[in-house]
This record gives C-alpha cells, structure tokens and sequence, in this order.
C-alpha cells in the first residue's frame, strides 16, 4: 500500500510517500481503507517535533488524525462494527505511528465510528479534531450541559473566537444546534460570510468595530461560553464581555504562548478558564463527544463545502507535504487529502 512517512522531525520535507506492507488489525482494532484525510494545525506541528521534541517514539510515523473510509478486517473481540461500514477515525496517530495518510490503517475500534447512512466522507474526514474540541469548548460551563443534543444551550449564549476556522465552523454549528444563540468574532467580510453560512446569528468584525460594544449590545448579560483560539490576543475582551459564572475554553495558542488576564473583572464575574487538549481529556469525554458529533450528523448538522462555510482546499496524497503546508500558512477552510477512491 501507499503510505506517507516521515522518520525524523522536521519541515514538510521530511514526508515521503513510499509502499509499506499491508497492515494486520490486532485484538480490540479494526483496519479501515482511507478514503479521505484530514490535515490540521495539530498534524504539522506533530511532524514539526511539537509533540516528540527532537526524536520519534517509533522509527517511523504517517501523519495525520483524522479520515474517513471503508472497514476492511476486524481484529479478535471487535463488536459493532462490520466489514463494510463506512466510519469516520478520530485521533488515529495519538501515540501510535498509525495515521491516516495512507492507503489502509489500524485503529482502536473505539476510534472508528460508524457514519451515519448518507453522510459523506468529506464530513467525516472534517470531524475528528474540530469537532470533538469544540463539544469540548461547548461543554465545560460548571451549569452545564456535560453533552450536547437540541435543547442543551438553550437560553445560552456562545462566542466564538474566529468563526471561519475549522473548530469555529464545528463550535458555531454544535452550539447552534444545541439551542444557543452564537455570536463569532471574524476580521473580513469574508469570514463573516463564512460564519454566516455555517449558522452564526451575529458576527462582529474586531479590526473595524469596537467588538466589545457589539458583543453587549447583543448580548447586555454577557456571553455564557467562550471558544477561544486566541487569549493573548483576546484575554481583555472576553473579561469585558463574559456573563457571570462565565467560561472560557481555551484549546489553542495563537498569539503565543502567554497571556495577561485582568484580575479583578473576572473575580466580579466568577470567572472559569478551561483549557483543554484533546489527547489528555480522556475516554469518557472523547465517547460523549463521539457520539454526540454523530447525533448531530444524523440531524444533517456539520456539512462541509463554501455554501455550508468550510470551503474544501484538496490534495492528492502524494501531495502530503503541500497540503502541511497549505494548514501552516492558515489557509481559509478544510484541508483535505484524497487517499483511494469510494
């Protein structure tokens, strides 16, 4: 099979596409045949020696947690899931070298779920990482809700920072439909097309408006949960506009790795920061977000493509190294690789 390696950490250049042999499902795994991969900030900041430093814990790694495919063999003691069935796989190459840019991998049965009848592999390749980090960010408030369904955020409402982004997308799709109005932040006319199509009911253009008078005019009590990408860049304004009993989840470092927060606004206000990583959560949150991300796919909800607000940017998989790159440089929209054929 063709598989995507690298061996050493480094730029782009250190991914080759080479023939591996098949690989064997072991007890509790399942071999699924890619048909789409994923690609996120994660991925090329793994390759990059972000997660293993300056040496690999295996001689060799294909990169990239998320995809979608095919079921091809069931390893000893599998249940629930079929040769055949069509899955969507989350966190495929977290501590194991066993990612989705190649041809067929090997997972925890766990981690390959079943898509929902009609859902497309473009969706489920686009879950995985976004998804589960934003049921995450939309599920940490200390009133609740720990799980996410029509209803749960009614009467709540959410902001989220950078609304065209791929967890934006997820967040602002999960929170509306959870019930809650959704207000994204956004810095081009663009973008807030983009958050518009994906369900924001506001969105505020923090270059040209003064976002914390908005955000109040829209919400006078203050926003209830916060997305955030950015709290170097954003730790005043979340003070200014975060409700009582508010949160902040907090699940990138953009702007860098240290942030100043106001003190006394957020002790007023009774004020969480969470922040969370989705390899250390554990299981219990990672099986919540699973299955509600699903619930929700069965409801039509999270399509992808620029009319739903994630414009699709594809490659083929001996292009790995450009589509890295393509994630590096921030560009607008789902970074896909198409990896075998339907």
């Amino acid at each position: 099979m063709r598989s995507v390696v690298y061996t050493k950490p480094g730029d782009s250049s250190v991914l080759t596409l080479e023939e591996r042999p098949l690989p064997e499902p072991g007890p509790g795994e399942v071999r699924v045949r890619v048909v789409v991969s994923g690609v996120n900030p994660t991925d090329w900041k793994a390759r990059a020696g972000g997660t293993y430093g300056d040496g690999l814990p295996f001689p060799e790694i294909t990169p990239n947690q998320d995809g979608a495919g095919v079921v091809d063999a069931l390893g000893e003691g599998v249940e629930g899931l079929s040769v055949g069935d069509h899955v969507w796989l989350y966190m495929a190459a977290a501590s194991r070298p066993t990612g989705t840019a190649q041809e067929y991998t090997v997972v925890p049965a766990a981690q390959a779920v079943r898509l929902p009848d009609g859902t497309g592999f473009d969706i489920g390749a686009s879950l995985g990482v976004p998804a589960m980090t934003a049921h995450r960010a939309l599920t940490t408030h200390e009133h609740g809700p720990s799980r996410l369904a029509p209803g749960a955020l009614t009467g709540r409402t959410v902001l989220v920072a950078g609304g065209a982004g791929a967890v934006g997308h997820a967040a602002i799709q999960l929170a509306r439909w959870a019930g809650a109005t959704v207000i994204t932040t956004i810095s081009s006319d663009a973008k807030a097309a983009l958050a518009t199509a994906a369900g924001a009911h506001h969105t505020v253009n923090y270059r040209s408006e003064d976002a914390a008078t908005r955000i109040r005019d829209i919400a006078p009590d203050g926003v209830d949960i916060v997305v955030e990408v950015s709290i170097p860049q954003n730790a005043g304004l979340v003070a200014e506009v975060l409700a009582n009993h508010g949160v902040v989840s907090i699940y990138a470092n953009n702007g860098g790795d240290d942030a100043t927060l106001p003190i006394r606004p957020n002790m007023g206000i009774n004020a969480r920061y969470q922040f969370l990583l989705l390899y250390t959560i554990g299981d219990d949150a990672l099986r919540a977000a699973a299955e509600d991300v699903t619930a929700a796919l069965r409801d039509g909800v999270l399509p992808v493509g620029e009319a739903a607000g994630l414009p699709l940017v594809r490659f083929a998989l001996e292009e790995t190294a450009a589509a890295h790159d393509a994630v590096e440089s921030d560009t607008v929209g789902k970074v896909l690789i198409d990896v075998t054929t339907e």
